[in-house]
């Protein structure tokens, strides 16, 4: 009988145990994807598990896609922005691992500013993504527009502006040169602030008889006459006029001026240029150009540069002063009398043509930001705001070396300009007919 009692006691307790197996709780888990990804761990489809139990759970996108989130019955996910996270079982439920298409947006710049926000490179942004756009343009230079994939930015001429993303886009920033001041053969050109302009000098033909003009945002003083871009693309031009220099009056999406001697030079917006003036050394024989980013003008040759860094020069080349098409990474130009120059990227300068006055010996010159070309010297603006010149002296024009604080230079036939950050101007050079008195200016 003690046997019998012990047996039914082991066999209620095994029937107690299977009982207590048979009563453990199962959910069934669901998992899915959207396109663009799928569900590695543990796969998708239906899968049972115990009450309670973890299930690590992971998300793997293709190419061109990113993981967004885990959707349905998430409750028991531990982080559903997560793609690599767990789920515990509390009931059965139904998630779905959702993915994004991701569009890459490249971004760069132009010589004379950057891109600050969101910076420059490439950036993967998901699609339907606003990007706000802040391009600075550097001193001297202006924002011109938003270039290549453009369709989707809010306002292509603003330099804040934002870009939705509806694809792969690649978007330039472009910059124009756009100097404060300018100088003539005996006459100089300032701009101020707010648009309008001032002259001092000679004024034989009316070409410093600018008082009237508003919504200007460059100037450009050619030997005996002056030019101004307007704020909505298009060009005025006042004095000498033999030529035709100064019939400008047509001429529409400008983006930057120049002023030769007896020409007018004006780079376009999409790249292209237009001429008018004196053409009897081919000086206007510009348009084949394309791809120009900036134009300088001078006595009987015009200079582009392209927005690939190299150069195209047309005109008189008795000097050689056109043999510029070997020159890289250039990201300024400027045209003197007989003479061209160019500023690298690194900071260095180069210089072609007539160096009878030793205006091109440029070579040792490092930490420039900026350049400009008079008759028979050159200027140039170094990174702490000191100015370095070569060439003819003999009215002073090179006497630059106490000069600090300078944030942009111009040269003359035979004068030295320089705005300070302050906005006054300081000047050196001969001043027979007055186009150095510029103390009382202040163009901020």
């Amino acid at each position: 009988m003690k046997r019998i009692g012990t047996f039914l006691t082991v066999a209620a307790l095994v029937a107690a145990a299977l009982g207590c197996a048979a009563a453990v709780t199962q959910y069934n888990l669901i998992i899915s994807s959207t396109a663009g990804g799928s569900v590695t761990t543990p796969g998708e489809g239906t899968a049972t598990y115990e009450e309670g139990e973890v299930v690590n759970l992971v998300a793997e996108a293709e190419e061109g896609y990113r993981f967004v989130k885990w959707t349905g019955d998430v409750v028991s996910i531990d982080d559903v922005n997560d793609a690599i996270t767990t789920l515990t079982m509390y009931g059965s439920c139904s998630i779905t691992a959702n993915f994004g298409v991701v569009y890459d947006l490249a971004i760069d710049s132009t010589a004379g500013g950057s891109v600050t926000t969101p910076g420059e490179g490439t950036f993967a942004r998901d699609e339907g993504t606003v990007v706000d756009l802040v391009a600075e343009a550097e001193e001297g230079y202006r924002f011109v527009e938003w270039t290549g994939d453009v369709s989707t930015i809010d306002e292509v001429g603003a330099a804040t502006s934002a870009i939705t993303m509806m694809g792969h886009y690649s978007i330039t920033a472009r910059f124009g040169y756009a100097p404060k001041v300018s100088a003539g053969w005996h006459h100089t050109v300032g701009l101020r602030s707010d648009g309008t302009v001032v002259a001092v000098g000679d004024n034989s033909y009316g070409q410093c008889e600018v008082g009237s003009w508003t919504g200007i945002i460059q100037v450009a003083a050619g030997w005996h006459f002056t030019v101004g871009l307007k704020s909505d693309a298009t060009v005025v031009a006042v004095g000498y006029n033999e030529y035709g220099q100064c019939d400008v009056g047509n001429w529409t999406g400008i983006v930057q001026v120049a002023a030769g001697a007896y020409h007018t030079v004006g780079l376009k917006s999409d790249g292209t240029v237009v001429t008018s003036g004196w053409n009897n050394h081919g000086q206007c024989d510009v348009g084949n150009w394309t791809g120009i980013t900036q134009v300088a003008a001078s006595y009987g040759h015009t200079v582009g540069l392209k927005s690939n860094g190299t150069v195209v020069v047309a005109g008189w080349n008795g000097y050689g002063q056109c043999n510029a098409d070997g020159w890289t990474d250039i990201v300024q130009v400027a045209a003197g009398y007989f003479h061209t120059v160019g500023l690298r990227s690194d900071g260095t300068v180069v210089a072609v043509g007539y160096n009878l006055y030793w205006q091109c010996n440029v070579s040792n010159w490092t930490g420039i930001t900026q350049i400009a070309a008079g008759g028979e010297h050159t200027l140039g603006l170094r990174y702490d705001g000191s100015v370095v010149a070569v060439g003819r002296n003999d009215y002073g024009q090179c006497n630059v070396g106490s000069w600090t604080d300078i944030s942009q230079v111009a040269a003359g036939k035979y004068h030295a300009l320089a705005v300070k950050s302050d906005g006054t101007v300081a000047v050196v050079g001969l001043n027979k007919s007055g186009q150095c008195d510029v103390g009382n200016w202040d163009l901020n």
